[in-house]
C-alpha cells in the first residue's frame, strides 16, 4: 500500500497576542504535502484574531461552513487541515493551562466534554444523553486512574520487527529484542506474498510463543473475498487481529470479512475518514478494534465522538501511531480513554513505531514497553526549531543538499 514514503508534515503554528503558540500538523509521506499545507493556509481567515478558548464552537464552525463541506464533507486533505488546526488549538490552550493535554481534558467536566461534539449524524448510535452518562459512569475513580497512568504508563505494541523485506535473522533479532522491551504485542505487515508471510509468521511464532499477540496488517491490499482467504491461510498462527483488510471505506466488506474469518478479530481505523464511517463500523459489527488516528479526522474534538462510540459499543480503542508525530499526539487521546470515558486498560494498547521521536522537544517515552504518561503543558506537538528549519521544504538544508 504504501511502497515508498517520505514521511512529511503540513506544520502550522498558531500564535496569540500573548505571544503563546499552538503547534499542529498533517501527516503525509511525501507527493501532495504542498497540497496539505495550502489548505491549512485556506483556513486562516476562520481562525485569526478569533479566541482560542472555545473550541467547542470553533471546531463545530469549521467542520459546519458550508464552503469547506463543498471539499469533503467531512473528509480527505480539507478535514485533515482542519485537524492540524484544532489540533493545535488544543496545544495552544493545554500549553496555557499548564497541563498536558490528556489531564487537561480528564479534568474537563462531562459537560464540558459533550459541548465539544459535533452530534450530527451520530444520534441513531449516540446522543449528547448517552454520551454524557458515559462520561458521568466514568467520574468515579478518576483520581485513582491518574495516579496508576502516571505510576505505570500505558501498554504499547511495536511494529518494528514487522516491516516487510526482512531476513530470518534479523526477523528474530527484532522479535527478540521487543520481548526483552517488554513489549505486550507485536505487529507484521502481511499481503504481498503469502508464502514469505508463513515464513515471516513461523519465525515470529518461534521467538514468541504460541501465546504471545501477533496481529497482522494488509494496510488495505485485499478485496473481500481474497482477504478471507488470505487471512484463514493464516489463520494456523493465530493473529491477535488482521488490520485494514481491505478499504477503509467499505463497511459491508469489513463486515463480510470479520464473519468470514471468524475468531480472528478485524481491527480497522488509522485511513478512516470521519466518525459517520466509525459509527457504520461498529453498527454492522465489522471491527472488534478501533484504531483512531490523532491527525486525519477532525482533531481532538471528533476523536472524542469516536471514543465515545466505541465506549457505546464496547469495542477497545488501540490507536494507530508511528509516523511524524503521530505516536506524540495520539498517547494523550488514549490516556483521557482511561481515565475519563472506558476506565480500562485492558486489552487495549497504543502502536509504537521506533522513528522521528527526536524532532520533537516533548517526544515520547517508552519504558518496560509501556508509554510513560506525559507531564510537559501542551499536546506533545511541537517540533524542535533546528528540524524545522533543516528540513523545511524547499529551502531547508537538507533540501539544498540533496
Amino acid at each position: 500500500m504504501n511502497p515508498d514514503p517520505d514521511y512529511s508534515a503540513a506544520y502550522v503554528v498558531l500564535k496569540t497576542d500573548a505571544g503563546d503558540e499552538g503547534h499542529g500538523f498533517a501527516f503525509t509521506i511525501g507527493r501532495g504535502n504542498d497540497v496539505q499545507a495550502a489548505a491549512i493556509s485556506a483556513l486562516e481567515p476562520y481562525v485569526l484574531g478569533r479566541d482560542a478558548e472555545d473550541l467547542g464552537a470553533l471546531y463545530k464552525e469549521l467542520v459546519s461552513d458550508s464552503q469547506l463541506r463543498w471539499l469533503g464533507p467531512e473528509k480527505g486533505v480539507m478535514h485533515m487541515a482542519i485537524s492540524a488546526v484544532v489540533n493545535a488549538l488544543w496545544d495552544l490552550k493545554a500549553k496555557r493551562a499548564g497541563k498536558p493535554l490528556w489531564r487537561l481534558l480528564s479534568e474537563m467536566s462531562p459537560e464540558e466534554i459533550v459541548e465539544l461534539i459535533d452530534f450530527r449524524y451520530l444520534s441513531d448510535a449516540l446522543t449528547p444523553e448517552q454520551a454524557l452518562q458515559i462520561l458521568k459512569n466514568a467520574e468515579s475513580g478518576k483520581e485513582e486512574r491518574i495516579s496508576r497512568l502516571e505510576g505505570e504508563g500505558y501498554p504499547a505494541y511495536t511494529t518494528s520487527p514487522g516491516w516487510l523485506g526482512y531476513d530470518d535473522e534479523k526477523l528474530r533479532r527484532l522479535c527478540k529484542e521487543a520481548l526483552d522491551q517488554g513489549f505486550s504485542q507485536i505487529k507484521l505487515k502481511v499481503g504481498a506474498d503469502l508464502d514469505d508471510d508463513i515464513r515471516r509468521l513461523t519465525v515470529a511464532r518461534e521467538v514468541c510463543g504460541p501465546d504471545y499477540p501477533i496481529a497482522i496488517d494488509a494496510n488495505q491490499r485485499w478485496d473481500v473475498d481474497s482477504a478471507i482467504t488470505w487471512v484463514n491461510a493464516l489463520s494456523r498462527f493465530s493473529p491477535h487481529w488482521v488490520e485494514e483488510p481491505t478499504s477503509p471505506d467499505d463497511v459491508l466488506g469489513h463486515a463480510a470479512i470479520a464473519a468470514g474469518i471468524r475468531p480472528i478479530p478485524v481491527a480497522t481505523g488509522e485511513h478512516v475518514q470521519n466518525r459517520i464511517v466509525f459509527k457504520q463500523l461498529l453498527q454492522a459489527g465489522a471491527i472488534s478494534y478501533l484504531q483512531i488516528d490523532s491527525a486525519r479526522v477532525g482533531g481532538v474534538n471528533e476523536n472524542i465522538a469516536i471514543m465515545l462510540l466505541a465506549a457505546k459499543f464496547g469495542v477497545p480503542v488501540c490507536p494507530h501511531a508511528g509516523g511524524v508525530g503521530l505516536c506524540e499526539l495520539v498517547q494523550h487521546l488514549s490516556m483521557f480513554d482511561y481515565v475519563a470515558i472506558s476506565g480500562t486498560m485492558d486489552g487495549r494498547v497504543i502502536e509504537y513505531v521506533d522513528h522521528l521521536h527526536e524532532h520533537f522537544t516533548d517526544p515520547v517515552v517508552i519504558e518496560n514497553g509501556r508509554y510513560v504518561a506525559p507531564s510537559a503543558p501542551g499536546f506533545s506537538a511541537q517540533m524542535r526549531a533546528e528540524s524545522i528549519s533543516e528540513y523545511s521544504f524547499p529551502d531547508g538544508e537538507i533540501w539544498r543538499r540533496s
